[in-house]
């Protein structure tokens, strides 16, 4: 590997940083969370990049990890009982998670289920296929392809939607 095709911390981070804060952003659904997940993902990187073989690679792996360390997130036992404020606005004080594109689209796809607004956001905001979104979350192509159709389905309703 040539000196500029090295894959290091620094040069993923540079790379992919907005890829993963937005996904973050996007599970965590507020700032304060994204950060501390997207510090937690790089940190995590620093111990494995000597491991990564290719930028695909890497892509792939931050990915993974940043699903999995959301996960763990709302897995917590703290995180399982406590009620947050539904009002988009007034997450812990803090500017809510808004997707690129117009007002209207950016709220709906933040209001959808978890799991909706996962293979949306990697569809659609960071282009990845039905196979890579299968790959990334562990699960079968058909899943995928469903959470697609449905989170479409449930797009379509909230958008026309009267107010």
């Amino acid at each position: 590997m040539t000196k500029e095709e090295q894959i290091t911390a620094e040069a993923a981070i540079n790379r992919y940083a907005d890829m993963v804060y937005r996904l973050a952003l996007a599970q965590m659904k507020n700032r304060t969370d994204a950060d501390d997940l997207f510090q937690e993902v790089f940190v995590r990187l620093v111990s494995h990049v000597d491991k990564l073989e290719s930028w695909e690679h890497v892509k792939a792996w931050l990915i993974r990890v940043t699903i999995n360390c959301a996960k763990k997130h709302f897995d917590l036992y703290w995180n399982k009982n406590v009620d947050y404020i539904e009002d988009e606005e007034q997450i812990r004080g803090e500017e809510a998670y808004e997707p690129p594109g117009d007002e209207p689209v950016r709220g709906a796809v933040a209001k959808l289920p978890p799991k909706y607004r996962l293979a949306v956001h990697l569809f659609y905001y960071e282009e990845l296929s039905v196979a890579e979104i299968a790959e990334q979350t562990g699960q079968k192509e058909g899943t995928v392809k469903s959470q697609l159709h449905r989170a479409r389905e449930m797009l379509k309703q909230m958008l026309e939607e009267p107010g």
